[in-house]
């Protein structure tokens, strides 16, 4: 699938912000196999006084910012061109939750795709009693890693309801999970923290989804607004496997991976600190739309 993707970020601030310093990870990923970054630019307003281009840990591509000068509002536009692949069909061969210990135990790879860099507890994902006593009662039974992600995953979907007013992007996981309520984030920290308390190594994929489906298809939730799911390592053989609890399927053609990281605090599309005595609000305008031959 060829696509024209495009990420606006306004942010309007009461009373001019100044010493603003920002760290941007908009840009789309290059993914072996997955995904190819045909094009991307990156507009910035007003024009930085400082810029620079780096990629982090995890091989996300990043942009920092910083303004000496007051500024009354940034905006920040992301345009890309993207050819994604299908997922591909999967034949399960990942092990069972002793053979997982095993292989992890052997695996000395510590490169940024390393999974022992996703299974300890994070900022956004910390261990959690409650859903770990759940996530053993979801998966009672599952014996293949895979098998018991995709279950796990899905578990997620059916117990939560999508309620974009239920949470905010600071809410702790154990909040949304009380609740039962949320957003993709929530979805995705809920799944993480499920699938660790389980020996799962599983990490966050922040990206979009396609804007319009396919004629016949519902729309997806999170559609026009950033949008995350989760990645699980399912052992030596399979790799890493990406599962979309929100919609309760696997990631493919329809998402685009912009950063991938432990949590959402590795890859928050927009961070940073300023100066003013006033609020501001913000402004997300996403498009992800099919270029036709």
């Amino acid at each position: 699938m060829l696509y024209d993707v495009s990420v606006k970020i306004t942010y309007d601030y009461e009373t001019t912000a100044d010493a603003g310093r920002h760290l941007l990870r908009l840009m789309p990923a290059d993914v072996p196999g997955q995904q190819r970054v045909i094009a991307c630019s990156m507009t910035v307003s007003p024009q930085p006084d400082e810029r620079m281009r780096r990629t982090d840990f995890f091989g996300n591509a990043c942009e920092e910012i910083a303004y000496r000068q007051p500024v009354g509002d940034t905006v920040f536009h992301m345009r890309a061109r993207i050819e994604r692949g299908e997922a591909d069909q999967v034949l399960d061969v990942s092990p069972g939750q002793a053979g997982l210990v095993h292989e992890l135990a052997t695996l000395r790879a510590i490169g940024d795709r390393s999974p022992h860099h996703f299974l300890a507890p994070s900022r956004r994902a910390p261990d959690n009693p409650d859903i770990a006593r759940w996530a053993a009662e979801a998966s009672s039974g599952v014996t293949s890693t895979f098998a018991l992600a995709a279950s796990l995953c899905n578990a997620v979907h059916d117990a939560m309801t999508f309620d974009a007013t239920a949470t905010a992007v600071d809410t702790p996981v154990e909040a949304a999970f009380a609740q039962r309520r949320g957003v993709c984030q929530d979805y995705t920290h809920i799944a993480i923290v499920a699938l660790r308390s389980l020996g799962i190594p599983s990490g966050y994929v922040s990206g979009l989804l396609r804007t319009i489906p396919p004629e016949g298809e519902e729309r997806l939730e999170g559609a026009d607004a950033m949008h995350a799911w989760v990645m699980a390592w399912c052992g030596n053989e399979m790799g890493w496997v990406e599962f979309d609890p929100t919609n309760r399927m696997r990631a493919g053609a329809d998402h685009v991976v912009i950063a991938r990281g432990r949590d959402y605090f590795d890859v928050a599309p927009v961070k940073g600190l300023l100066r003013s005595s006033g609020g501001q609000k913000t402004r997300q305008e996403v498009d992800v739309v099919e270029v036709l031959a």
